[in-house]
């Protein structure tokens, strides 16, 4: 039997946009004096709605945040839920871009075609990494219904092959509902040297970090500079803020003004912190009493089989992330304050969901100071990070701590993010705040609920009927279902009207129905970014989760007839929702060549100047391949500098440059080794053709390659490159004239963006072997062929 909604609903409409005015009340006399006037006013959203404050953090486990029992500050989630409720039995995907999707859109992230990240994608249905317009995102309809809306911080959820200047762009938020979008585009990007965007258009950040800069800040600033804004150009208006920032993902970057503050605070190590914490969750109630704190896996090492320095580092990138989140949260203290001073925090419903899936294991078993390195498949040297221990964090760090941390952090669950079977995984605390309507101040909610679930929760909070049809795409029917009964302080022990839900990333996999649990934890491990592991060889295990809530105990030996039961009916629910294919592949899919692009097939590509920010996602591939770079230039007689064209930034990429009169060519293995071809002679003054040939020695993914430097068809240099990067140097761009944002090169950090003071006339990138080979010796051509051993 279907739930009475708590909430009236007030618009029964299912139809968007609203059909064009039809002037019911005109009187069209012959002239003005004789007609009366009847003007089409904007929509109005419901009498009385509320504003919508959707905050989620990114890559935060249960166990972090204070406000539910760990050891991370974080005042304003505990002010928050004192004053609201704590959701103990919210879930989301395991990864974050399928989170969010599943947020936007109240669909199942498979149904939003968003099975993985878009970084990803594959060519089957729930893979595309392109949300169908069937599934109409919540700012789609409360734009439609009156509301302002706006978008700060991380978009993971346009495509990937869709983020250059060509577009398309109707996947990007302004035309997925929102009036305003300030933020970056894809998975993560570097708090100090952020890829940002204001709508479709690059931006820059204002200040260094030196000068105060930090992402999370500037997010803040932006958001509430926007709603002072709109409140006093249009007060009665409510607004709908979807606050996401990047923090706490991968790099972990605090501001340089809250490094420190933890210091001390995780010296016991992972092992004892998971002890301590599920203590102090029992304590607050945010378990159930009698909770088991579930047993470390045997491929996670204990805390106590590491020495004293291998302790120390791992003790101060926990520190260094616990910074990090922190910050965020108070980030956010500033936004609801803004609201506050604004008068409209009584009627603003706060939904602030501590983290996207659970803590990220994508650091290794010791850790990175150089995250790209380690989702590349390579594994860092822990000497190497130790002897940068006290730069952890700062610019020109990707910092992520090890495997350890994020099983602590995911207190007292298994597992971690990526892994959807279990609710190390999924499962991430949530506080609701709405002063003028929920009245059990700091009370727990533990009814079972899923990230799909906010979409119609908020729909009936504000009263507008689910679509049916929206710019004339018929709709998916919403998957989710509405929360809002939680808000009645009588609905404690109210059951929850989900029975049954899916879980699948990376094929670890997972059914829950009617308080039973099914899970299959797949093989390749979240930290193991290379290879696939045989789902032949998959075991599946059964929880009670109504008396086991922390997964503890295997019950798949005595109740085998359940096991096959709900085994069946994930089989159901991934036919019906786009699950299948399963694949747990993750940097075989990285490779850009495997989407369409603008590049894709074709052997020349040419840049001209202004050719700036352009993604790496959506560029033509240009590692693991063979291809010539050649520029025409114009040097005047007194000599030029600067970047010719490079992509990436200080934590991976490449660059060709000039400086000192001399051609460079400068790879950065993400800052663990660094290879250059300098030019035996100088750049002449005139106009010189410059070229560099890369050639690619191997067909395996990462292998070695020779780049050759050529001015004016001389061969004046070379070097050879023991390993390439596998997938994406960075979060950052390719640059014609000039290096944005982060420098690849340190040789001219002092001298960003470093732009060439002489005339580029264009950068031609030619992927024609031919072109390639024309300067090459019969042995070095055959080089290319060698496959390593």
């Amino acid at each position: 039997m279907a739930r009475k909604p708590r909430f009236p609903r007030k618009i029964d409409r299912n139809v968007y946009p609203r059909p064009e005015y039809r002037f019911p009340n005109v009187r069209i006399g012959l002239t003005y004096k004789d007609s009366k006037a009847d003007f089409p006013m904007p929509p109005e959203a419901p009498e009385g709605a509320p504003n919508v404050l959707v905050v989620l953090l990114d890559d935060v486990g249960y166990g972090w945040s204070s406000a539910f029992g760990g050891r991370v500050e974080m005042p304003v989630a505990e002010r928050l839920a004192r004053g609201g409720l704590k959701y103990c039995q919210f879930h989301t995907t395991a990864l974050c871009s399928p989170t969010r999707a599943a947020l936007l859109t109240g669909r199942n992230h498979h149904s939003a075609s968003s099975g993985n990240i878009g970084e990803l994608a594959t060519g089957f249905p729930g893979y595309t990494g392109i949300i169908p317009k069937s599934t109409a995102t919540i700012a789609e309809l409360l734009h439609e219904n009156g509301y302002g809306c706006g978008w700060w911080g991380k978009n993971h959820n346009v495509p990937d092959n869709q983020t250059s200047a060509a577009g398309p762009f109707d996947n990007w938020p302004t035309q997925r509902g929102f009036d305003y979008f300030y933020g970056f585009i894809g998975g993560e990007t570097d708090q100090f040297y952020p890829a940002l965007y204001r709508g479709t258009e690059p931006v820059e950040a204002d200040r260094t970090a030196e000068e105060g800069y930090h992402l999370t800040r500037d997010l803040a600033d932006d958001c509430i500079s926007w709603m002072r804004q709109q409140k006093s150009i249009a007060p009665q208006r409510p607004l709908f803020l979807y606050f996401a920032p990047g923090a706490a993902h991968a790099p972990h970057q605090p501001p340089l003004d809250w490094r420190g503050r933890h210091q001390g605070k995780f010296d016991m190590g992972w092992d004892a912190y998971r002890r301590e914490v599920h203590q102090r969750q029992l304590e607050l109630g945010v378990i159930p009493p009698g909770t088991k704190l579930t047993e470390r896996p045997a491929e996670i090492p204990a805390w106590d089989s590491f020495d004293a320095d291998p302790q120390r580092l791992f003790t101060r990138m926990m520190e260094n992330y616990a910074d990090f989140l922190s910050h965020a949260d108070h980030e956010v203290g500033r936004v609801v304050q803004a609201l506050d001073d604004l008068g409209q925090l009584e009627n603003t419903l706060v939904l602030y969901i501590i983290g996207d899936n659970g803590s990220s294991a994508e650091g290794t078993l010791t850790g990175t100071i150089n995250e790209m390195l380690t989702l590349g498949g390579y594994q860092p040297d822990p000497e190497q990070s130790l002897s940068r221990i006290d730069d952890i964090g700062l610019p020109g760090t990707s910092p992520h701590y090890p495997v350890g941390w994020a099983w602590a952090g995911d207190t007292p669950f298994q597992w971690t993010k990526q892994v959807a079977s279990h609710f190390g995984g999924t499962r991430n605390p949530m506080i609701v705040s709405w002063p003028k309507e929920i009245s059990d101040a700091g009370g727990t909610r533990f009814q079972f609920h899923h990230a799909i679930d906010i979409l119609p929760t908020v729909l009936e909070v504000v009263g507008i009927s689910e679509p049916t049809q929206v710019k004339g795409v018929p709709q998916k029917p919403i998957e989710g279902v509405s929360l809002a009964y939680t808000f009645a302080p009588e609905a404690t022990d109210a059951p929850s009207p989900r029975v049954t839900q899916y879980f699948e990333m990376f094929g670890n996999r997972a059914l829950y129905h009617d308080g039973w649990m099914a899970s299959c934890r797949h093989g390749r491990l979240p930290w193991e970014n290379v290879g696939s592991k045989d789902f032949s060889e998959d075991r599946w295990e059964l929880y009670d989760v109504r008396n086991d809530f922390s997964q503890a105990e295997d019950l798949a030996d005595q109740h085998p007839d359940k096991l096959r039961e709900l085994q069946d009916l994930f089989m159901v629910e991934a036919a019906k929702y786009n699950v299948l294919p399963l694949d747990d592949r993750f940097i075989e899919r990285a490779d850009v060549t495997l989407r369409p692009s603008w590049f894709y097939g074709r052997k020349r590509v040419t840049f001209y100047p202004g050719m700036t920010f352009l993604p790496e996602g959506s560029a033509p591939k240009l590692n693991n391949v063979t291809h010539t770079i050649t520029v025409g230039a114009e040097i005047p007689e007194g000599g030029a500098e600067g970047v010719l064209v490079c992509e990436g930034g200080d934590v991976g990429g490449w660059s060709l440059y000039v400086k000192d009169r001399r051609l460079v060519y400068h790879y950065n293995f993400f800052d663990v080794e660094r290879h250059e071809a300098v030019s035996s002679i100088e750049v002449p003054a005139g106009r010189v053709e410059l070229r560099a040939v890369f050639l690619n020695e191997t067909d395996i993914l990462g292998g070695p390659a020779t780049v050759r430097l050529f001015i004016n068809g001389e061969d004046v240099g070379q070097v050879r490159i023991p390993r390439q990067c596998r997938g994406r140097f960075s979060v950052e761009c390719l640059d014609v004239g000039m290096d944005n944002r982060a420098p690849v090169s340190p040789a001219y950090r002092h001298l960003m963006p470093f732009a060439f003071t002489g005339r580029i006339e264009h950068v031609t990138f030619d992927f024609d072997l031919e072109v390639a080979n024309r300067e090459l010796t019969p042995n070095e051509r055959l080089a290319q062929h060698v496959k390593l051993d």
